[in-house]
């Protein structure tokens, strides 16, 4: 009986410290992420790049538009540590560094990547992304 009580507080215990790190892990994985990408697009001066691309491009801008006229109050997160938390999440860190890597060398359009991440993301999350994306670039 001694052990199966000792085993259920270490089972206990074990899960505890599980979610922890999962909940902490996450936060702290997302949190560097945003600030490592939010530096490197500052340095670079790709933000004006992604800008362009925009405005050049009529599917993107009216994808875009849609943020201006979105309720905050109604989305299911606003800053950007939140929405990276969600992405970590819902797509996965491995899986948000192929599509970069198959953006960056061509193998994957635009409409591919609006297409996979459609497909795991909710309508309302996908708005709060448009909606997080417009402010940092047109802030």
């Amino acid at each position: 009986m001694r052990f199966i009580k000792f085993l259920l507080i270490f089972l206990i215990f074990l899960g505890v410290i599980g979610y922890g790190v999962y909940h902490y892990g996450t936060k702290f994985a997302s949190d560097k992420i945003v600030e490592t990408v939010s530096t490197e697009l500052k340095n670079s001066g790709e933000i004006e790049e992604i800008k362009n691309t925009i405005e050049s491009d009529p599917e993107l801008k009216s994808f875009m538009e849609e943020a201006k006229t979105a309720d905050s109050s109604k989305l299911p997160f606003t800053t950007k540590e939140e929405a990276t938390k969600v992405l970590i999440q819902k797509v996965g860190i491995s899986e948000l560094n192929s599509i970069r890597e198959k953006v960056q060398n061509g193998s994957m359009t635009k409409d591919e990547v609006l297409q996979e991440v459609q497909g795991k993301l909710t309508d309302e999350e996908i708005m709060a992304l448009k909606v997080i994306v417009y402010k940092e670039l047109y802030k």
